[in-house]
């Protein structure tokens, strides 16, 4: 059957909004359940397709009570097993999954068209290539656009969620945004750490005058280090003007962290990041409590081997994120026109460190039932496009011994009005 976009918008509108798997239900009608099909790389204890497996097989809790999944898993696809504490085949016969062999079969459901109403691709963790940067080749790109082949030979397309950022190549992460565009499906991506609770629980109010924005956190290049620029991203976007994109990444480690944090250009920057500090539960005190103020020269001798990642952007505003040995994510943002720094911790609570179930994924959950259900994201994908390049900009920086990695390509301009996303009960 050949192809045409007429007939794919034909065969999915349905009075303004895109409809599901049948004809027998758009969105906002609840006549049937929706179907999903599930894709993970591998299922093991506390990895991400453990977490989202269950909590789409048998639910989580919300809102003080335990909440049932909203949706079905119709198909599951594992592309690889562990040698020891593979929980992949545990969980299918435990929730009584079907299993295919192929990403094609568990969308169709083994027919020859699409037979689901949305898709979950959870490409993180397990054995795949890592390249001379050190970023591994997880087949978030490759899956997706397998995924994209099949809406084409179907004629239409459901909603996809896409587990952290696009892909580790920038034509391949604007070709998956523009795949969503060009069929007209709507397409989730990103990090919990935006829909997580936060201490305090605020937001960042639409259209503030923001200056620079700072993210302390934890972990390594081309991991969490994405998850610290969708913290600070997520407050970012909604400046005053919105997101423009971003001009340039220069990426440091340790004594150059330092010397570049010197510069009197950088006295925001200084006082934000001890301002971020201050919201961390996790700080690396002796004896398990503070012996000194936590100051700028505090951090300079107690975050050893600390990564840092300045972020240019076009308007000139300034993202800046640091990776040190704390435990915790942390953002401060400055007003331009009063000089206010606001401030909180996005909660990320690790396995031994206050969670063993990671109820931080729960709301990344409950967002993907609702973009099954409605149709609707609940911010745009614009921001993990964004934060991906940023990725992608710190790798090649750090590649290149620091020098400033230039991004006339990343020129990514979206505004986020919408309501805050963010877990609050």
């Amino acid at each position: 059957m050949s192809f045409r976009r007429r007939d794919f918008l034909r065969t999915t509108a349905c009075t303004g909004v895109l409809c599901g798997a049948s004809s027998h239900w758009a969105y906002g009608q609840e006549t049937m359940r929706r179907k999903i099909a599930f894709l993970g790389t591998v299922i093991f204890r506390h990895s991400h397709a453990q977490h989202f497996i269950d909590r789409h097989a048998m639910g989580y809790t919300w809102g003080g009570r335990w909440q049932a999944p909203r949706f079905d898993v119709a198909s599951v696809f594992i592309d690889q097993r562990q040698s020891e504490g593979d929980l992949s085949q545990q969980r299918i016969d435990k929730y009584r999954l079907k299993q295919y062999p192929t990403i094609e079969e568990a969308l169709t459901l083994g027919t020859s068209k699409l037979a689901v109403d949305g898709v979950v691709i959870i490409a993180e963790h397990g054995d795949y290539p890592t390249n001379e940067k050190g970023q591994k080749r997880y087949p978030r790109y490759d899956w997706y656009k397998r995924v994209v082949k099949v809406f084409e030979a179907s004629g239409r397309s459901v909603p996809v969620f896409n587990d952290k950022h696009l892909s580790t190549r920038w034509e391949e992460c604007e070709e998956m945004v523009a795949d969503a565009k060009r069929l007209s499906f709507p397409f989730l991506a990103g990090s919990s750490l935006p829909v997580t609770w936060r201490f305090p629980s605020i937001d960042m109010p639409v259209d503030t005058p923001l200056k620079e924005s700072v993210c302390v956190c934890y972990g390594g290049v081309d991991s969490y280090d994405f998850h610290g620029l969708e913290t600070a991203q997520c407050m970012s976007e909604r400046r005053k003007g919105g997101e423009v994109g971003i001009r340039s990444v220069t990426a440091l480690r340790g004594d150059k962290v330092w010397e570049e944090m010197e510069r009197s250009s950088r006295e925001d920057t200084r006082r934000l990041m001890v301002a971020a500090l201050t919201r961390s539960h996790n700080l690396p005190v002796e004896g398990g409590f503070p012996t000194e103020p936590v100051t700028y020269e505090w951090a300079k001798r107690s975050l050893p081997g600390t990564i840092a990642y300045f972020i240019e952007h076009r308007d000139g505003f300034r993202t800046t994120m640091f990776l040190c040995p704390i435990q915790d994510f942390n953002y401060a943002g400055l007003r331009s026109d009063n000089d206010e720094i606001i401030s909180c911790q996005m909660y990320l609570p690790m396995p031994g460190h206050g969670s063993t179930t990671a109820d931080f994924f729960n709301p990344l959950a409950r967002h993907i039932e609702e973009l099954v259900l409605t149709g609707q994201t609940p911010y745009p994908v614009e921001r993990t496009l964004l934060t991906s390049g940023m990725v992608i900009g710190g790798v090649e920086s750090l590649a290149q011994g620091g020098v400033a990695y230039q991004t006339p390509q990343m020129g990514v301009a979206y505004r986020n009005g919408a309501p805050p996303s963010f877990w609050r009960e």
